[in-house]
């Protein structure tokens, strides 16, 4: 469910390139690590920026399925931890629930797609942020979030005829794909790493 909120966060995070007027235009050169030594110290948050415009993504989308379905979702506590509840009763308006829970994960998987698919430069800190945002979120609701009360799996497993290992198999076979695209990708040498002067480094330097 791309919005249009969230088709201009993927524009504005794909990265441009601009040529200096006095050099011939040339083949456009993919991101490397090795290229992001002079701006060392942006890496890790423009990186952190690209995580976070994912999961803003997918808790958008499940507001906005919500409104556009004639709902009035709302933000509230489940066992202290804030959460966007739909407006929506699960038991007179099954399907309408499961759009909501569906889309947070399903807009993540979009944008996703649309990043590995559109052809462009790309490679970047946020960039790759995005698509580590996009899998980990599934990653995390197909082990560790399964379960939860408020689970957007478990939701969607009560109000459909799938079970939760169907939908796991789904999600989840479908962010293993894209995982496997992005190592075979040369742009995406190196995911986790960022090139220093010394070397390779992994995480943040302080």
């Amino acid at each position: 469910m791309l919005t249009p909120a969230v088709t201009a966060l993927l524009v504005a995070s794909l990265p441009s390139t601009t040529l200096a007027q006095t050099e011939p235009l040339a083949t456009p050169q993919r991101f490397s690590p090795s290229l992001a030594v002079s701006d060392s110290g942006r890496y890790w948050p423009r990186f952190a920026l690209g995580f976070a415009s994912s999961i803003l993504a997918h808790e958008s989308a499940h507001i906005i399925s919500s409104l556009v379905m004639g709902f009035h979702p709302h933000v509230g506590l489940d066992r202290g931890r804030p959460t966007i509840f739909s407006g929506i009763d699960s038991r007179k308006y099954p399907h309408q629930q499961f759009i909501f829970s569906a889309a947070g994960l399903t807009t993540q998987t979009l944008i996703n797609e649309a990043i590995l698919d559109i052809p462009h430069v790309g490679g970047g800190p946020i960039e790759r942020g995005i698509l580590a945002g996009g899998i980990a979120t599934t990653l995390f609701y197909i082990t560790l979030g399964r379960n939860g009360a408020v689970s957007d799996l478990a939701f969607m497993q009560r109000t459909s005829s799938l079970s939760k290992t169907q939908l796991s198999l789904i999600f989840g076979g479908i962010s293993a794909i894209q995982a496997f695209r992005i190592a075979r990708n040369p742009k995406y040498d190196h995911f986790f790493f960022q090139q220093t002067a010394n070397g390779a480094a992994l995480g943040v330097v302080f």
